[in-house]
């Protein structure tokens, strides 16, 4: 009877030790949908390179991603801006410190119709669309069609991006169609030859026209060196200083390797 029990025990900690050591080899991601194809794909070559790992990502917008690491409920949470002084405080009143890890560069560029006929917008310019004091398309150079506003909603680090570096921080006109994601911007512009809205550089493609902003092209270079206006970096947050796995997949990420693959998603590498 003695022996029996002792079996048991013996087997009841040797499967606690297997959901720890399968624990550590689950990671948790969610946030940015910009950072999403990054994050998908890296987390696709990086099962594949280490047996065992289980990585899930989820799109849910940069603000659920860092409120996530404050909470707890995910061990990376990918944004597209950097977190707001109310996100550092809230964390901080909860003991949590977030620590920011820059995984790619990007462009927020402003696309149209591929029908469009105006190629450049100037960030005044930008403003007073988005704003509602422009219109109509001939008030930039363009046809006399009234521009349809396809914008992020508000939770999108994107949206916040766009909202600080163009908008001055004033309300977006109440007519703008807002979309839950890149995704979705392109596709609202791809489908009418009036529409203007934005989107990361890395879903550009060629049913979209990207324009230059006062005359500079999205790009690499002009991300590298801050020359383009709307320029960002991306970012993937977690609680406290990595360790593990976490960490040995965001070492892996700023590797050589794991920027290409940021690349190849059509971004731009940062290191």
């Amino acid at each position: 009877m003695r022996k029996l029990a002792l079996s048991v025990m013996i087997m009841a900690l040797g499967l606690a030790c297997l959901g720890t050591a399968l624990a550590e080899d689950r990671i948790t991601m969610t946030g940015s949908t910009t950072v999403l194809p990054i994050a998908q794909k890296a987390a696709e070559v990086y099962m594949q390179k280490n047996a065992g790992v289980a990585i899930s990502v989820a799109g849910t917008g940069s603000g659920d991603g860092i409120k996530a690491i404050i909470d707890g409920t995910a061990d990376i949470g990918n944004s597209s801006r950097d977190m707001k002084d109310k996100e550092i405080k809230l964390a901080e009143s909860k003991g949590v410190k977030p620590v920011r890890h820059v995984v790619a560069l990007d462009c927020i560029v402003p696309v149209v119709h591929s029908s469009n006929k105006v190629s450049d917008l100037t960030l005044d310019q930008l403003k007073g669309i988005y704003n509602g004091q422009i219109k109509n398309w001939k008030e930039v150079g363009g046809m006399d069609k009234v521009i349809v506003v396809i914008s992020r909603d508000s939770s999108s680090g994107t949206f916040e991006v766009w909202n600080e570096k163009v908008l001055d921080k004033q309300r977006v006109r109440p007519d703008a169609q807002l979309q839950a994601s890149n995704g979705a911007v392109a596709q609202a512009v791809a489908g009418n030859k009036y529409a203007l809205g934005y989107v990361g550089i890395g879903y550009l493609n060629d049913k979209l026209k990207a324009l230059t902003v006062g005359g500079v092209k999205a790009s690499p270079a002009t991300a590298k060196d801050q020359s383009y206006p709307v320029a960002r970096a991306l970012y993937m947050f977690t609680k406290g200083e990595p360790q593990g796995q976490v960490k040995s997949f965001l070492d892996w990420i700023k590797s050589a390797e794991g920027q290409a693959i940021a690349e190849k998603e059509g971004f731009v590498k940062a290191y």
